[in-house]
């Protein structure tokens, strides 16, 4: 296989016993991609978390200073001033009713995003069982269901990213493209890690963060010492 010969070929320059610093560890996530094209490169996070307790789920979204490279497609489902102010924002798509059916009968899914009021939620969740699936039904953690559309059409833009926990207690998240340059990548991975520590539940005993690695689209995984976020 051609892809696991440059796979091994890049795991090669890695020492698998080694917590790299996150600088170090940036530094490598770039050098050992093998994609001939701008690469995605992502943060995961192993938690010490019992995810079947509620008190122990993460859930939310932050704002990468740096964005993520990506540049996404927004449906906000929403009326009068608040569907004004989400075209003034630039979504990409707005509507009430009418996208919900888009979406129920046509299984039209041409954004990467969706927001929508408060007050739309119970037409939303007649389709919760099509969006549900797809990480897309709104919600309130998240940032994605609220009156001000204009902030969360902003955020989304600007490189918000979602998160959650899943069952093993891990999470993970887009900082950035292998084209970004050392620093941008750092100060999106810094904001997300932080934010993720500081979200530690208080009933959590013992070592919080288990593990955090850095991978490239194509590419092996880094170990990053958490410690190195202490600095």
């Amino acid at each position: 296989m051609k892809k696991g010969k440059k796979y091994l070929a890049e795991t090669q320059k890695l020492d698998k016993n080694k917590l790299y610093t996150k600088e170090e560890a940036i530094k490598l996530v770039k050098e050992t991609s093998y994609a001939a094209f701008d690469a995605s490169i992502e943060v995961a996070m192993h938690l010490n978390l019992d995810t079947k307790k509620a008190d122990q789920q993460l859930r939310g979204a932050v704002v990468l200073p740096k964005g993520t490279g990506k540049t996404k497609r927004v449906l906000v489902i929403a009326k009068g001033d608040a569907a004004k102010a989400a075209k003034e924002a630039g979504a990409d798509y707005v509507g009430d009713t009418d996208m919900i059916e888009k979406i129920q009968k046509e299984n039209w899914f041409d954004f990467d995003s969706l927001i929508a009021t408060p007050d739309m939620m119970p037409a939303l969740g007649k389709i919760g069982r099509i969006l549900g699936p797809k990480g897309l039904m709104p919600n309130p953690k998240t940032g994605t269901v609220t009156v001000d559309t204009k902030k969360a059409v902003e955020e989304v833009k600007k490189g918000r990213v979602e998160y959650r926990t899943d069952s093993y207690g891990n999470v993970h998240a887009l900082i950035g493209k292998t084209s970004f340059s050392d620093e941008d990548l750092l100060e999106n991975l810094k904001t997300f890690v932080t934010l993720i520590i500081k979200s530690k539940p208080s009933v959590v005993k013992g070592t919080y963060v288990k593990n955090i690695s850095l991978s490239a689209t194509m590419g092996p995984g880094i170990k990053v010492d958490p410690n190195s976020f202490d600095k």
